[in-house]
């Protein structure tokens, strides 16, 4: 398991920023403004009897305030009392109790007012109450006589103190008692039994009350409890303890958290079960409590009244309790009243609203006295939650009081109208810097204040246009925000406030860092106990920041240990340990952002041994093995094996006896007789094998008779008059008892023979001897021990030894199927000559001589085997047109019988292979000399040669394919009227009577005409010489001076016989291609992988048809790798590419030699 966690500086700066968007505007300290209460007491107050009282109430203003105060309504005079202070500058008050004084004294209801020329604020209604923690009232406990089974209920009843007290039951040792579904303590503070054991009783029953206020704990007297048995238990089904009855109300306000309790009694102990009648129990607001006899709702809102139903079960029955809830609400605020700064003439509104169970009354107050009785001011009307200001003057100046209040509570809330005429200010810091995460919000400041209230705009740069748009949020309280920073967002923005009395502005820069990112982050690692593992954590950063990587484990400081090894991107661990286990987090923190990554690190090991191994269920043939399973080290235990010790025959040697699933702890065993076992269980998980347990105790069996006797029994015979019988022993426990013997019996079959027995020990094998050649024989092996013997054995059937056969198979025939295979017929032999198990018929074949060479060679011969009782058999791979014998021979387990007679036969003849060799000698300007040599395997009388070839120009393209028909004792030929400087393409291949054979392709070039050669090398020699260059510019100029000329006498009625020159003396290398010369294929360079396709010539349409050439070559290749089949068609390779044969039409082939890209056919 990995997590990553992200964290912007900017997103606390953004919940900051949202903070002082809804305070309300701050009025600067050195402007005229009324009083503002800033920090008071709670409403509820309870004091500390024991220190001094200090009730606060702090407030700020221009003029700075004066304070008062009021107790019960009246004001409270401070002066006259000399335990009562004011803090200096503060209308905070101290009571000083601590000597002598007493806070009861001074408990009531406290206000404090704050008054400046401007008006008057008041606080919230302080009720001052002091902490009461009082003693228990003395009474006598009578001790607790109680059935067993019955339920019971110890009260507690404590002193009603303030606040009240947390109840909690120990023992005389300051011991918790337990509790559990059946023992519980309610929220009254009570003990409920739902049933008693007899190990309830007891003597110090204890009931506790802690008063948190005092730090104080009162105890009350102990409660003793005797459980008396009376059998049998009657069960019962449940009732309830706690509420009574079957239904129950209770109220509860909004906001706060609802408790609702069911207890039952019963026998067995009940079970309780929650539900809301016509709903759902709200998701992530409910939980249970005290073994879910408490049900706890927190946050609890109107929506959660309704009908609550308890449940108590037990196997006996069930009984139910509904409780209705009703959801009441003190008053709350929906909009408060905000400070209202004013200009003159300005107009405005307070709102006061809030909401409530009741419905709250809404009163106002101004300067703290009821607006009905207050001086009248022509600039305000009250409408309702709502007073309106129009055209307010610098008189129009006060505090206002909001009071919302219901049967439930109240609120109160202060806001001002300040009545200024002011030029804009900003408040925020000149040139201040910001700096933030890319892709993160950026929140520019521009703090200010003024009256009327300034408008404000932002600015890019120092002469850039106004910034509107998308691309920005603008808020009421001046600032800027780019919800989407990019690196483009840095810069200097300047933010300007104006009014009608000015216009002020102020200059900001923002910085726009790259976010800081974990690239390499840690992986889950699963690592065994010993072993050293690695946590990689590498982050990128802006080059700006400086990071700081720290690593933690589950959320703490990593342990000080030096195993723990911090490198800088990485955390490693070594010789790890199961403290190791845990999350590693690696947390790389700059002053702008912060990021982690986490990975969980799980410790594993092979088990720990199982333990406590015992006996039990102990039977003569059987026993009960249980264990207590060992730690699995966090890799779940997957099977126990259990092995057994035999103390008798094999002291010290550990058998597998078991295995079973890592869910059982226990195993029935089937026994032996007569072995002493001890047990051993070895745990093993996905790691390995846990180290075996300690042995059990051993436990010997009774001797018994055998039950089983041996297995493997086989008669076989060694030699052709006797019978070996063998057998697999017994093993030491198999034997049941001591005296362990075989008993061995043997008769001929089916000759009505009596059963002829030894007895042997110690042996697996015995030798009967003078028995016939290959007969059957039942045979039986019994075991016997001195208390008798094993079960009647099964009969096997054996047979004595095998001879060689006697006879060989006749008419042996031979059928030719093609020039490389044969189908052999013979007759089988009679089985009794046989003399054995019949393994098959083996053929020994060899070649006498090729019939195309006419000489012999080494005799090679060659066997086949055919298993079973076949009468016939192939022979494949033979050689075309050659001489074989063979003959065929019967095969026992003893080895070959006699052979047949030599039969002989002749393969038929076959297409050749492809020629040894062709060369291609003596190149001129028209001919070639092609030599070659025989087919290394005719393979038949060679009646021709074929030899193929057609041109390759330029653009490679193949053209017209000749064919040429060699007799077949010519061995080179001379090709001649060959265009000159021009590649050819050979394919070549002899002939049987059966057909072609494997072709074998060649290429070769007829040498270039020597004076257009030359040229050709002096153009390639001369073109690139600055000489050659210059030369040719003034012949370009002479021919352009020449030209003038021409034209010149032209115009004057002269005659430049030019054309008739050329005419005459046309290039033959520029001459149109002649049709009876032919077109050519296109010849494909090596990239297209495009194979030949037939073709023919070319008509003067410049069409290919291909109907013209079916009797061309199927594919062809080149290099003596060509081959045909014996059907004549081709396999082979040009250019290390597959090919079709050789093309007179328009189609691809590969490219040529490169020596070619200069020459063209003619």
């Amino acid at each position: 398991m990995m997590t990553k966690k992200t964290t912007s500086a900017s997103s606390a700066f953004l919940i900051l920023f949202l903070c002082q968007m809804i305070t309300a505007l701050e009025v600067p300290l050195d402007l005229s403004q009324p009083p503002t209460i800033t920090q008071q007491s709670p409403k509820d107050y309870i004091v500390d009897p024991r220190e001094n009282i200090v009730i606060q109430c702090e407030a700020k203003g221009k003029p700075p305030p004066s304070f008062s105060w009021t107790r019960n309504g009246t004001h409270f005079d401070i002066d006259k009392d000399a335990r009562v202070t004011v803090k200096p500058n503060s209308g905070t008050l101290v009571i000083n109790i601590m000597n002598g004084g007493k806070a009861e004294a001074y408990e009531g209801v406290y206000q404090c007012t704050a008054r400046n020329e401007r008006g008057a604020a008041i606080s919230n209604n302080i009720v001052i109450r002091s902490s009461r923690s009082p003693l228990w009232t003395k009474e006598k406990v009578e001790p607790k006589h109680v059935r067993e089974g019955d339920p019971l209920v110890l009260h507690c009843s404590p002193p009603v103190g303030l606040p009240p007290p947390i109840i909690f039951w120990m023992d005389n040792s300051f011991q918790r008692l337990p509790q559990n579904e059946r023992v519980s303590q309610g929220l009254n503070g009570d003990l409920y039994f739902s049933n008693v054991k007899p190990e309830d009783t007891r003597e110090d029953y204890i009931c506790y009350a802690r008063f948190n206020h005092t730090q104080t704990i009162q105890q009350k007297q102990p409660i003793s409890v005797k459980v008396f048995s009376t059998k049998p238990l009657t069960e019962r089904r449940p009732t309830l303890l706690t509420p009574v009855g079957s239904t129950s109300n209770k109220v509860e306000l909004r906001g706060n958290v609802l408790l609702l309790e069911c207890i039952a009694e019963g026998l067995p102990t009940p079970v309780i079960r929650w539900i809301k009648e016509g709903g759902e129990l709200p998701i992530n607001r409910t939980f249970f409590e005290n073994f879910k006899k408490t049900l706890k709702i927190i946050e609890v809102s109107e929506a959660d009244s309704g009908k609550y139903k308890c449940v108590a079960r037990n196997p006996l029955g069930s009984t139910h309790h509904t409780i209705t809830v009703t959801v009441k609400a003190a008053p709350y605020w929906i909009t408060a009243p905000r400070n209202l700064v004013l200009s003159p003439g300005e107009d405005g509104t307070l709102i006061c609203r809030a909401n409530g169970n009741p419905k709250p009354n809404i009163s106002w107050l101004t300067n703290g006295v009821p607006i009905a009785i207050a001086p009248e001011d022509p600039s305000r009307k009250v409408d309702g939650d709502t007073i309106i200001f129009s055209d307010v003057q610098e008189r129009s100046s006060a505090v206002y009081q909001c009071n919302a209040s219901n049967e439930y509570g109240y609120l109160l809330a202060n806001a001002f109208v300040n009545v200024l005429a002011e030029p804009p200010r900003i408040l925020t810091p000149a040139n201040k810097l910001y700096q933030v995460i890319a892709n993160n919000p950026a929140l520019l400041d521009c703090a200010f204040f003024g009256s009327p209230v300034p408008e404000i705009e932002w600015f890019k740069g120092v002469k850039g246009s106004i910034l509107r748009g998308d691309l920005y949020v603008f808020h009421d309280n001046g600032t800027l925000e780019i919800p989407v920073a990019q690196k483009d967002s840095t810069g200097t923005y300047t933010c300007v406030a104006r009014n009608k009395l000015g216009k002020v502005q102020n200059e900001v820069h923002l910085e726009v860092k790259d976010p800081t990112m974990i690239i390499k982050q840690p992986e889950y690692k699963i690592i065994q106990r010993g072993g050293q593992v690695s946590f990689e954590c590498t982050i990128k950063h802006d080059p700006t920041l400086i990071p700081a990587i720290t690593w933690v484990k589950d959320n703490g400081e990593l342990p000080d240990d030096e195993r723990f090894i911090i490198h800088k991107d990485s955390l490693a661990i070594m010789n790890v340990t199961d403290k190791d286990d845990g999350t590693y987090t690696c947390v790389a923190n700059t002053t702008l952002d912060s990021v982690s990554a986490s990975a969980v690190l799980t410790v594993v090991d092979r088990p720990n041994p199982p333990f406590d191994l015992e006996l039990t269920d102990q039977l003569e043939r059987s026993i009960q093995l249980s264990w207590i399973p060992g730690y699995d080290n966090k890799s779940p235990i997957t099977n126990f094996v259990i092995e057994y010790e035999d103390g008798m025959h094999e002291p010290g040697v550990w058998h597998y006896q078991t295995e079973v699933l890592g869910t059982q702890t226990t195993v029935q065993l089937k026994l032996s007789p007569y072995v002493n076992y001890s047990f051993r269980v070895i745990a093993v998980n996905e790691i390995g094998r846990s180290q075996p347990s300690e042995a059990s105790e051993q436990y010997l069996t009774k001797a018994a008779k055998p039950d089983e006797n041996p297995s493997g029994v086989q008669g076989i015979g060694s030699e052709p008059d006797n019978l070996v019988i063998i057998w697999e022993p017994l093993k030491g426990f198999q034997s049941n008892g001591p005296g362990l013997q075989y008993k061995v019996s043997w008769r001929q079959k089916d000759v009505g023979d009596e059963w002829t027995s030894v007895i042997v020990a110690n042996v697996s094998k015995y030798i009967v001897s003078g028995t016939p050649t290959f007969v059957p024989y039942e045979i039986k092996v019994q075991a016997l021990n001195d208390l008798g013997y094993a079960p009647e054995p099964a009969e096997v059937i054996g047979h004595s030894g095998e001879d060689l056969p006697m006879v060989a198979p006749g008419n042996v025939q031979v059928h030719i199927v093609n020039s490389t295979l044969a189908k052999v017929h013979w007759d089988p032999v009679p089985l009794k000559t046989v003399r054995g198990h019949l393994q098959g018929y083996r053929i020994y074949y060899w070649k006498v001589q090729s019939l195309s060479k006419r000489r012999r060679r080494h005799v090679e011969k060659k066997i086949l085997t055919f298993s079973g009782n076949k009468t016939h058999g192939m022979l494949p791979g033979l050689e075309p047109y050659s001489s074989y014998k063979l003959n065929v021979r019967v095969v026992n387990g003893k080895g070959e019988g006699p052979a047949s007679s030599d039969k002989l036969f002749k393969t038929p003849e076959g297409v050749p292979s492809s020629p040894s060799f062709l060369k291609i000698t003596n190149p001129t300007l028209d001919s070639l000399t092609l030599e070659w040599g025989l087919p290394t395997h005719p393979n038949g009388v060679l009646i021709a040669y074929t030899l193929k070839f057609q041109p390759i120009n330029s653009t490679h393209e193949l053209g017209p394919l000749v064919e040429i028909r060699i007799p077949a004792n010519e061995t080179s030929l001379i090709l001649s009227n060959l265009n000159y400087s021009t590649r050819y393409k050979f394919y070549f291949y002899a002939q049987t009577s059966v057909g072609a054979g494997s072709q074998i392709t060649e290429e070769a070039v007829t040498i270039m005409d020597e004076g257009k050669m030359a040229m050709a090398s002096r153009q390639v020699d001369i073109a690139t010489q600055g000489w050659f260059i210059g030369l040719m510019c003034a012949v370009a100029l002479l021919i352009l001076i020449l030209l003038i000329v021409c034209f010149i006498r032209r115009n004057k009625g002269g005659k430049y016989p030019v054309k008739e020159k050329e005419d005459a003396h046309a290039d033959p290398e520029i001459q149109p291609m002649k049709e009876d010369d032919g077109t050519f294929g296109e010849y494909s360079d090596a990239e297209d992988h495009k194979p030949l396709k037939k073709g023919s010539r070319t008509p003067s349409d410049r069409t290919v048809k291909k109907e013209d050439s079916d009797d061309s070559l199927v594919d062809y290749g080149e290099g003596v790798n060509g081959q045909f089949n014996e059907d004549g068609s081709f396999i082979g390779q040009y250019s290390g590419k597959k090919e079709k044969e050789p093309a007179e039409g328009n189609e691809s082939s590969e490219a040529p030699s490169p020596v070619n890209a200069m020459n063209s056919f003619v």
